[in-house]
């Protein structure tokens, strides 16, 4: 009988090693994870932390399971709004709490009269800017909105549309806000004679103060005549039934005007009126978009407003 074969068992291979797991969550937090300058008075971060363990069965016993900490560094918004409890102003505060941004107004007035739910959302803040408290009122701010203007005599206009609005551009500078929003207003092509005004030269004052203190992230917004629901006293003025129709109207012959643009004040006729809520929401446009600086005319406005509405 021939032998039987002999079966021979190869020994047994070695484990391979094994390699380290990594940790997703904390790889897509360490990778979201920018440089920045640690956190400023005009620039609050919320911090976040991550951390992962690893299963003892996934791991050989020389690799440490001590937990893997990510700190990152989130910016948040909060913009002070002045004038904040104004027809312009309420609409802005309004649309930053609809964006989940953080608000403070500051008014003579403080909360207004009327009760819609966003009010509650907003810290209302009563005083003048000739006399705030500005380490106060702009604690933690990452962006102010001046909606401060007027009529009146020639001094008046001065003082509120123009030196009111350089104290506070001076003040945010001074306390490290980042940007600075000016509603300001349409010059409708007016001769130079026409525009030395009070109201004109103190809302061109205010604008010179913005640019030359925020030449990257100063903001100029310059509406004509801006319609809306406007409160007054507990009673609502419909602008939006004169307005809304002119807007309609002016940019439905624009082709046909167009030639006319050149004409001394032409725009008091021709340039059309926007709406409060696209004034508005092109300063929310301004609070977000670090690119977005300079002078808008109300075209500009509008399409902000609509890039923000998307």
């Amino acid at each position: 009988m021939a032998p039987s074969p002999l079966l021979v068992r190869p020994p047994a291979l070695a484990s391979p090693p094994l390699s380290p797991r990594r940790c997703p969550s904390a790889l897509a937090a360490a990778a979201s994870v920018r440089t920045a300058p640690a956190p400023t008075a005009g620039a609050p971060f919320s911090r976040h932390r991550t951390r992962c363990r690893f299963a003892a069965s996934d791991v050989r016993e020389d690799y440490s399971s001590t937990p893997i900490d990510i700190v990152a560094d989130v910016k948040t918004e909060k913009i002070v709004v002045l004038g904040g409890s104004g027809f312009v102003g309420s609409a802005i505060c309004k649309a930053a709490v609809s964006k989940g941004i953080e608000v403070v107004s500051l008014s003579r007035s403080g909360r207004p009269s009327y009760s819609d739910p966003w009010v509650d959302q907003v810290n209302w803040l009563a005083g003048d800017v000739f006399y705030a408290r500005w380490d106060e009122v702009l604690v933690g701010a990452t962006a102010v909105v001046s909606t401060l203007g007027g009529f009146g005599n020639e001094e008046q206009m001065k003082r509120i549309n123009g030196e009111a609005n350089v104290i506070a551009v001076d003040a945010a500078k001074q306390y490290g806000v980042p940007k600075f929003i000016l509603i300001s207003v349409h010059d409708y092509n007016l001769p130079s004679f026409l525009l030395t005004s009070g109201y004109f030269t103190g809302k061109r004052k205010a604008e010179s103060e913005v640019l030359s203190k925020y030449p990257a992230s100063g903001v100029v917004l310059r509406p004509g005549f801006i319609y809306g629901k406007r409160k007054v006293n507990g009673f609502e003025i419909p602008l939006d039934a004169v307005g809304q129709p002119l807007e309609k109207l002016l940019s439905s012959v624009e082709n046909f005007t167009k030639p006319l643009s050149s004409l001394p004040a032409s725009d008091l006729v021709l340039a059309p009126p926007v709406s409060v809520d696209d004034v508005a929401y092109a300063v929310i446009n301004g609070v977000v978009d670090d690119s977005f600086f300079g002078v808008f005319t109300i075209e500009q406005i509008k399409e902000a407003a609509a890039n923000i509405r998307v």
